[in-house]
């Protein structure tokens, strides 16, 4: 089932991305006077699809039926991108026949520079308005919700904080000089902003500042191991027992909150999750609260450390709500894509050149992509499409990039012949077509063998 789920959103992730991109150049054509002979789902051989000529039917079209100004609309056998075929265009498609004839009306070369900008940008530019508009709507009906806290609550055992000597009860003051107001800003610091550095952590113990230096190989990186740090009052609610398992037979219900494990006192859903996976194949007493009433038991956790409990937690402490109208909403959206969609993007890009962050952690495929379109399901709606927004914006900006075959290459050589007044030859453009085609496989085939290794 889980597998199921994982397929089942990353095809709404990349349908809807793929569907917006590719409709951006399809309309943009239309509006423009260009034909567009194929709007494709996928890449590859042609499954099926549909088109007023002969209608909806399987596998390849005839040779030589002749679409006029139609369409044929098409699922392909890769549900990895997709493409708008627009004749007269050197493009994936790699259709040469063109050249030797002489260009007519409708096609993408017989048509102004400036049009054909605008056909090659429209994908990008529609990534971009998806993004906004979903920006803005989750800062206009969600607004954003802080965690009003510095406090540690819990350092994970093992954990990097825990090596350097980080203890439950320190306030985090400062990360790199930066003032830390906020738990959400120790989450940006460490895992976005200082991503792959070493980090100088303040905190205040006791009345005293303490200061401590970790090197960026202790601090972690992307999917390695937490640093460790949980921020207090996260209470472990169960929101579901599985039947059979070790906390069904312990009397364990949902909605239950468990207070001690082998007498240590549970404040915190990480720490619950640790205390269970050391006590495997073990008998430890537990305690825990159902309607404010104090329940125990003892609890034997299975092999593989679990116990069979759905864990949520809820957070008692202070949380500061901002709120935006149809106006303020406007600028916050805006700050979110350039922040999360441009300075992330190339500060990453950066860190890998620089060395901060291996390229392998640094560049995730397909796999990678599904496994975090799940993710984000899980945690709800607005996190679901904040990440949708996120990819867009993503995708938006690789493919503006000058590279051959992406949107951002087939720019430039528009641009070459908007200041030089003549086209680039189309041998040339046949040339950088293949080699950006041919390394973008590569890189491809590099990401999905690194997603596969790195599956747990």
């Amino acid at each position: 089932m889980e597998i199921i789920n994982t397929i089942f959103y990353f095809l709404i992730v990349i349908g809807l991305l793929v569907f917006v991109h590719e409709f951006g150049h399809f309309f943009a054509a239309r509006l423009t006077g260009m034909r567009a002979e194929v709007f494709a789902f996928g890449m590859g051989y042609r499954l099926f699809g549909y088109n007023k000529v002969n209608g909806f039917t399987f596998g390849k079209l005839k040779e030589g039926i002749e679409l006029g100004n139609h369409t044929d609309y098409r699922i392909c056998a890769f549900p990895i991108g997709g493409y708008v075929k627009i004749p007269g265009m050197i493009d994936e498609s790699m259709d040469k026949g063109f050249i030797k004839t002489e260009p007519k009306p409708w096609e993408y070369r017989a048509k102004p520079v400036w049009k054909r900008m605008i056909v090659i940008t429209a994908g990008v530019i529609m990534n971009v308005i998806l993004a906004f508009f979903i920006f803005y709507g989750i800062s206009l009906f969600k607004g954003k919700s802080l965690i009003d806290t510095t406090t540690i609550g819990y350092v994970a055992k093992n954990s990097t904080a825990a090596e350097f000597g980080i203890l439950e009860g320190d306030k985090i003051l400062s990360i790199n000089g930066k003032n830390i107001n906020y738990w959400d800003d120790i989450q940006s610091k460490l895992y976005i902003e200082d991503l792959g550095e070493s980090a100088v952590i303040e905190v205040e113990r006791n009345r005293q500042r303490v200061i401590f230096k970790i090197p960026k190989e202790k601090v972690g990186i992307l999917n390695d191991k937490s640093f460790g740090l949980y921020p207090e009052k996260m209470t472990p609610v169960i929101n579901g027992v599985l039947s059979g398992k070790p906390a069904e037979i312990a009397g364990l219900q949902k909605g239950d909150i468990i207070t001690f494990i082998d007498g240590e006192p549970i404040n915190n859903t990480q720490k619950l999750i640790d205390n269970i996976r050391m006590n495997a194949n073990k008998d430890v007493k537990i305690a825990w609260l159902r309607n404010g009433t104090e329940m125990l038991s003892v609890v034997t956790p299975s092999a593989d450390s679990t116990i069979g409990i759905d864990i949520a937690t809820k957070y008692e402490g202070n949380i500061k709500e901002l709120k935006y109208n149809v106006i303020t909403a406007i600028p916050h959206a805006v700050n979110d894509m350039y922040y999360y969609g441009v300075e992330v993007f190339f500060k990453s890009i950066y860190k890998v050149i620089k060395g901060d962050i291996p390229f392998k952690k640094a560049i995730g495929g397909p796999i990678k992509i599904a496994q975090a379109s799940a993710q984000s399901a899980e945690s709800g709606f607005f996190s679901f499409i904040g990440f949708v927004a996120l990819l867009s914006m993503s995708l938006a900006v690789i493919n503006i990039l000058p590279f051959p075959a992406l949107d951002g290459g087939h720019f430039m050589i528009l641009l070459w012949e908007a200041v030089f007044r003549r086209p680039v030859s189309y041998k040339v453009q046949i040339a950088l077509q293949n080699v950006g085609f041919i390394l973008l496989i590569a890189l491809m085939l590099f990401v999905i063998y690194n997603d596969i290794i790195s599956i747990r």
